[in-house]
Order: structure tokens, then C-alpha cells, then sequence
């Protein structure tokens, strides 16, 4: 076994890799970009070797840099992670003439499946079913819009050295072609350094179906069942679970044994996912093969007991596989959902910025268990626009799927999260959704699921904007009352009476001379501009959040600061809540959900500036110019494609809001932009006489 290894990536996979490794008494070694230099997996591993830039390809993608620092540090062996360098054959070989065992198949291996036009053409000299398709060399736009033709559409363009979802359009018509080929080239060239493309027929309603094959350098290999991936939003996975709803112990052997045949093809050694699109009738057809180990592998190392990175770590030293194909049982079922910074309300755009507050419900690390969080940040950790904007997975495990999804929600309730917007209300969703409940799953879920997942804004709850009111009170350092109602003389209550001062002068429960202290609080959120109007008389509290002007009792209690813990009755309702107020935005997390508030101070309301954004169209998060398809004084409708944005290695396409005139382009191609810049000034086209 290897003394040392170096960990060739970051993130909550190099934290994953760094706890097998760990537990197995083999030091670590960490590399580092300038924008990770306190990232969490530098912290994890006993030594961390800085790289070069934040940009992957001035650091992570430096196999030189990579290798010196294995030299340096005394390492055996080198653990490529997923992403960036694990499936470069090029790198691979190079650790291999630099006397270093890559912990991944070989160079030939890797090369054999990392074309996804070749890998197809082997599976098929294999007899392994692929889905109807071009999967040649010739890249000519005229030729491969024929094939497209001919095969039918829909059709799916795929970048040919890619994954991820990235370089993959789907085309629903000719006049559809042109765009998206140009569209997909570039993002797979940007993402891969190869901007070939392969199409294939779309297939209606298809499951994603993944089987994880393990193989030695003995001639055994394995397959550890499979996963369904199918729950997935831009083509990327969302949801993975394992096992796969509805599978048959024959479709499963069948999978199984395709998936081994595909590895010994190529002479596999190592983890690696063979992936597969699935019909509702049974049939399956090979995708691609991933040399690597997945994002998704904690579902199957929860479902058969097996830690997958020290699977790895052995074969890599030369051991045989520590189990047999019939040694090997499928126990209760498990779901991963992968928390995200992004908005999905905004087609899932990515959120660049701090991780003010990060807390998850309580788990069991990286061993198998009912909850577990792998994740690679941290609470105070910056979200940076350099790389994938995943904060971790959360994966739970169950006797059965229906267990397994319920203990998802109520780990998901138990988030905690503020500073950016996050996908987690909508994997509450998700989970709730009566599609997956019932196991309807295809990788057309989300949109066809759309009114469902993405339902219309309801008004915020009057309890809301109570619990606001109450935390911006307790912030202000008044004391409330105690929320419960009197007890029944004899019962024993759980509450401690608030302690009243001797005087009215050590007062903090909002006392006045002239016994009448009010205050109003602006509030905004999602869904508007709210008032909450706060009144003291006598000892008791009055609060009116409607626009009928009533007012009703409002008794609240608060413990702690950050969090701040609340317990309120407003009428005759008891609500509680935590709260984290940080300058004007207060975050409410309550019945299993949170609210995001602004409040605002009336004075700075009064002379706050309105928006002067001028019709200017603004950029949704830092990215690059990739292309502008308009000049100054050019006429263009709603709709229309305007500027391209790459960032976090996707396209983004601005589109024209409204019919308009384009008054000025403030950037060009090439040029790097912040967050919320004018891109372009957009005067609304005059109206017809």
C-alpha cells in the first residue's frame, strides 16, 4: 500500500479521498489554486502545495505543476478526483513515465472511451446496443445537419470529449441546426480543448441509468448495480438514486453484464461508470463510458456497504477486488441531491459570492449512514466564478425508497444557508413532487414538471413578517413577552417567565413615558414591498401586517443572536423560527422552509435612488463576452439572441427583453465582466401610429 498519494483536485471529492485515505494511515498530499489557498480540502490533507491561478487551466489543468509537486512531496501515487485531469489520457501516462501510479485505468483505457464518437464504435464491434447516430470524424456544419436529416429529429449534439452536460444541445427542427452546432463547438472547446460533436436520435421519455463497474489488474471485474440519474435540469444530474425504481433482477444482470463486457473491451482497471439511456419498454443503449469515479458513487457505496475510494486505492496498489460478483447484495435504497449555489428560478443561473451562513443537519461524515454530507466549502467560504458552483451533495439512506425520500426532506428542511441563493426549496420540491414519488422518472422530469416545480409566488404569511419584526425588536435590544398563553395554575411550563427590571428605566420591552411606543418596518422580498406596523400599549404588544390597518397580539420571545431563535403568537397561532440578521437582510428558516427579507430603514427609504438602469440590460453573474450579435442603432425584437456569456465554463444568452432600438454595446468579445454591469442600453421601440 502507498505511503503517500497526492490528491490531483479540490473540492468535496479531494475532502472525500483525504477521509479513506486517512483512515487507512496514508499521508495526503493537497494542490491548490490562488482563489483555494484556504479551501477546505487544503485544510484536510497533511500537506498543500500551491499550483498557480484561480483559471483550472493555470492551475488544475497544469499536469506539469501536478507532477512536480508529487516529485517534491514524496508521493507513490496520484488520485485524479472527477473533473479537470482524471480523464486525460495524456496525464496518465505522463504520471506513468514519471514512475507514479495513477489511481485510474490506463492511458489506453482512458483514451479508448474519452471519444465518445470511438467508444461507440467500439461498443458496437462489442454488440453493446447504441442509440441510432453519426459518431464520425467529419465536422463539417452542411454535412452533419444531413445527418441530422437523416437520422430525424429531435436530435441530440453532443460534444465528443465531453461530460457534464456541457456541448450538448437538443435540436427540434432544421432551422434550429445552425445555432446550436455553433453553440455547442464552442462550449466544448472551451470546456474539453475539442469542440468535435457527435448526434444521435433524442430519445422520448428516457431514463438515464449508470452501472458502476470495478476491474483489477487480476481479470476480475464487477459490477456494483446501477444508479438512476435521470432526474437532471440542463443536462446535468440533480437527483441520483440507487437502486434504480422499477428495475428487474434480469434488466439489471443484462445492464450489468453490458457494462462489464464495455470495461473488459478496453482492458479496464479501476472504478469507472458505464451509462446507459433507457426506454419505457425495457430497451438500452450504451452513452458513454466515464474512466472515473463518479459525483454520484455515495449512493452505491451506501446501498452495498463499500467505500469506493479505498476500492480504489487497493486495486491501484495491486490487490485483488475485496469482493466477488456473488458476494455483492443491494441493502435498502439511497437518494443524493446535489445543493447548488444557483437560482433556479432563473433557469438555474449560478450564484457567485460568500457563504455567510453554512450549517448542515447532523451526519455521519463520509462513512455510510441514514444522513451524510460530502461537501468541499465551508461557512464563510467564497463561491467563485473559477469552478462548478456545487456546495456539496447531501445523501441519505433508507430501508426503501419511500424512507429514503423522506428522510431527504427532512435533512434538506434542516439546512441552513444564507448569503447566496441556493437550489434548496427547490429539492424540497423535487422530493415532494408527485412524479417522483411515484417513480415517473425521465430526463424530461423538471420541465415537464415545470408549473408544479416552479409554482407561482404565494404571499408571504403574516407570521413572516411577524418573525421579522421580531428579530429586527430583539437586534434593536428590546425584549418581547412570552409567546404561550398563561399556564393553568399546577402545570408545569416549560418557558421561563421573562425577568422584569425594577424600574421602567432598565426597561427593554419598548416601555415609553406616555405608555405608547410605535414603529413601523418597511419590509421587501420576492414578492413585494410589505409594512409591518408595531404598536406597545400598556404590557402587551399589538402588530398589523394587512392593509385594512387591524391590529392583532403579538407576544414573541428570542434566544441568541446568530442564530437567533423565535418563538411568536400572533392571534391565537404559535410559530417558531430561526432567524440570521446580517445588515438589511434578514433570513427567516421556518416550517421546513426559509424566507429572505430586506428591511429597511425609513430614513434611508426616504432618500434612496430610484432605479436608473435606463433599459440597460445588465450581466446576471462575472463571465466572458464570447459574442455580440448586435451594433448601435440595430432594430430588434423580443426575444432575440443578444449577447453570449460563458461562465462557470456554460453559455448563457442574454436575449432583448422587449422589441427596441439598441441605443449602445458597452463590451466587446473577449472582454471579462462583474456581476450586474450594463451590457447594453436597449431604448423601447416606439409604439406604431
Amino acid at each position: 500500500m502507498f505511503d503517500t498519494i497526492l490528491i490531483a483536485n479540490r473540492g468535496e471529492i479531494a475532502c472525500r479521498i483525504a477521509a479513506t485515505a486517512r483512515r487507512m494511515g496514508i499521508r495526503t498530499v493537497a494542490v491548490y489554486s490562488e482563489a483555494d489557498a484556504r479551501a477546505r480540502h487544503v485544510q484536510a490533507c497533511d500537506v498543500a502545495v500551491p499550483i498557480g491561478g484561480p483559471e483550472p487551466k493555470a492551475s488544475y489543468l497544469r499536469a506539469d505543476a501536478i507532477l512536480d509537486a508529487a516529485r517534491r512531496t514524496g508521493a507513490q501515487a496520484i488520485h485524479p478526483g472527477y473533473g479537470f485531469l482524471s480523464e486525460n489520457a495524456e496525464f496518465a501516462q505522463a504520471c506513468a513515465e514519471a514512475g507514479l501510479v495513477f489511481i485510474g485505468p490506463p492511458a489506453k483505457s482512458i483514451a479508448a472511451m474519452g471519444s465518445k464518437s470511438a467508444a461507440k464504435t467500439l461498443m458496437a464491434g462489442a454488440d453493446v446496443p447504441l442509440v441510432p447516430g453519426y459518431y464520425g470524424d467529419r465536422q463539417e456544419a452542411d454535412f452533419l445537419q444531413e445527418q441530422a436529416r437523416a437520422i430525424g429529429y429531435p436530435v441530440l449534439i453532443k460534444a465528443s470529449a465531453g461530460g457534464g452536460g456541457k456541448g450538448m444541445r437538443i435540436v427540434e427542427s432544421d432551422a434550429e441546426f445552425a445555432a446550436a452546432l455553433a453553440s455547442c463547438q464552442r462550449e466544448a472547446a472551451s470546456s474539453f480543448g475539442n469542440p468535435q460533436v457527435l448526434i444521435e436520435r433524442y430519445l422520448l421519455k428516457p431514463r438515464h441509468i449508470e452501472i458502476q463497474i470495478f476491474a483489477d489488474t487480476h481479470g476480475q471485474c464487477v459490477y456494483l448495480f446501477e444508479r438512476d440519474c435521470s432526474v437532471q435540469r440542463r443536462f446535468q444530474k440533480v437527483i441520483e438514486e440507487a437502486p434504480a425504481p422499477g428495475m428487474t433482477p434480469e434488466r439489471r444482470a443484462a445492464m450489468g453484464q453490458a457494462a462489464v463486457a464495455a470495461a473488459q473491451a478496453v482492458g479496464y482497471t479501476g472504478a469507472g461508470t458505464v451509462e446507459f439511456i433507457a426506454e419505457p419498454d425495457g430497451r438500452f443503449y450504451f452513452m458513454e463510458m466515464n474512466t472515473r469515479l463518479q459525483v454520484e458513487h455515495p449512493v452505491t457505496e451506501a446501498i452495498t456497504g463499500q467505500d469506493l475510494v479505498e476500492w480504489q486505492l487497493r486495486v491501484a496498489a495491486g490487490e485483488p477486488l475485496p469482493l466477488s460478483q456473488d458476494q455483492l447484495r443491494i441493502q435498502g435504497h439511497a437518494i443524493e441531491a446535489r445543493v447548488y449555489a444557483e437560482n433556479p428560478d432563473k433557469d438555474f443561473l449560478p450564484s457567485i459570492g460568500r457563504l455567510d451562513v453554512l450549517q448542515w443537519p447532523a451526519h455521519v461524515g463520509f462513512q455510510v449512514g441514514p444522513v451524510r454530507v460530502d461537501g468541499g466549502v465551508r461557512e464563510g467560504d467564497t463561491i467563485t466564478p473559477y469552478y462548478d458552483p456545487m456546495i456539496a451533495k447531501l445523501i441519505v439512506h433508507g430501508k426503501d425508497r419511500e424512507q429514503a425520500r423522506r428522510r431527504m426532506l427532512h435533512a434538506l428542511a434542516a439546512v441552513r444557508s444564507t448569503g447566496l441563493h441556493t437550489n434548496i426549496a427547490f429539492l424540497s420540491r423535487l422530493m415532494d413532487n408527485p412524479a417522483f414519488v411515484a417513480a415517473d422518472l425521465d430526463t424530461g422530469l423538471i420541465p415537464r414538471e415545470h408549473d408544479r416545480l416552479f409554482p407561482a409566488a404565494a404571499e408571504t404569511p403574516d407570521a413572516v413578517l411577524a418573525l421579522a419584526a421580531a428579530a429586527v425588536l430583539h437586534q434593536g435590544g428590546l425584549s418581547g413577552s412570552d409567546p404561550q398563553p398563561a399556564p393553568d395554575p399546577g402545570h408545569a411550563s416549560g418557558a421561563q417567565a421573562p425577568s422584569h427590571p425594577a424600574g421602567p428605566w432598565q426597561s427593554a420591552d419598548g416601555w415609553r413615558v406616555g405608555d405608547a411606543y410605535e414603529r413601523t418596518l418597511p419590509l421587501q422580498d420576492a414578492q413585494g414591498d410589505h409594512t409591518a406596523r408595531l404598536r406597545r400599549l400598556g404590557g402587551d404588544w399589538l402588530l398589523s401586517t394587512g392593509d385594512d390597518g387591524a391590529f392583532q397580539a403579538f407576544q414573541w420571545q428570542a434566544e441568541g443572536r446568530h442564530p437567533c431563535r423565535l418563538r411568536i403568537r400572533l392571534g391565537d397561532t404559535e410559530t417558531r423560527a430561526e432567524t440570521y440578521l446580517q445588515g438589511r437582510r434578514l433570513d427567516i428558516f421556518t416550517e421546513g422552509r426559509r424566507h429572505t427579507l430586506d428591511w429597511q430603514d425609513p430614513i434611508a427609504l426616504a432618500t434612496g435612488q430610484a432605479d436608473d438602469t435606463g433599459g440597460g440590460l445588465t450581466a446576471p453573474m462575472p463571465g466572458k463576452i464570447l459574442s455580440v450579435a448586435v451594433a448601435t442603432g440595430d432594430a430588434v425584437k423580443q426575444g432575440q439572441p443578444l449577447v453570449v456569456m460563458e461562465a462557470m465554463k456554460m453559455e448563457h444568452t442574454i436575449e432583448a427583453p422587449h422589441d427596441g432600438v439598441i441605443q449602445e454595446v458597452f463590451y466587446a468579445v473577449g472582454d471579462q465582466v462583474t456581476e450586474g454591469v450594463t451590457l447594453i442600453a436597449l431604448e423601447t421601440a416606439p409604439a406604431e401610429s
